[in-house]
């Protein structure tokens, strides 16, 4: 079973390669990554933060912790980014890959996507809201981005240091803050 790949893992910096569309082993690793995704309380995952150093996320932005059978993930194979719009917006985000922390993180309120499904058929998405920086923070691991990589440069230097304590205190992926 694959576990949580956490920073400073330098999977989690390489920029992802294209995944062969219709393959078949996508659909174990789309499993795989869902299971992670849901243990840990997740919205989204990016296949590097399993080790895994392919195009894929998986996001399930409507999931209620309370009732298992809400869930509904949508994988994205090759997602990129076709579109955004709207005047950037600073939200809060947290990550697997980075437990204990929340990273104020400016996004434009507004994306559109476009990927392949597991059976290879082309889709475009528009989100906004959470889908939309659920959506926006995936790919960014795709590229080897993380929450430190995609903050103000004074957020940076308080993220990198309330992390260490954060790990130092045992935070675990999936929490926030500790």
């Amino acid at each position: 079973m694959a576990e949580i790949v956490i920073y400073p893992d330098k999977r989690l910096l390489q920029v992802c390669k294209d995944c062969e569309v219709g393959d078949k082993s996508l659909v174990r690793l789309a499993k795989e990554m869902a299971k992670q995704m849901y243990n840990n309380f997740g919205v989204g995952i990016a296949a590097p933060q399993i080790g895994d150093d392919r195009r894929i996320i998986v996001v399930d932005c409507s999931y209620d912790i309370e009732n298992k059978n809400t869930r509904d993930p949508l994988i994205l194979v090759n997602p990129k980014i076709v579109e955004t719009k709207g005047q950037a917006e600073i939200g809060e985000e947290g990550c697997l890959s980075c437990p204990g922390i929340s990273v104020p993180i400016s996004r434009p309120p507004w994306v559109k996507v476009r990927y392949f499904d597991l059976d290879g058929a082309e889709w475009e998405i528009e989100a906004d809201e959470l889908l939309g920086r659920c959506l926006q923070h995936e790919i960014d691991h795709l590229d080897g981005k993380t929450l430190f990589e995609s903050c103000s440069g004074t957020a940076r230097l308080k993220a990198i240091a309330d992390f260490e304590l954060a790990k130092k205190a045992g935070a675990r992926p999936g929490e926030t803050s500790i």
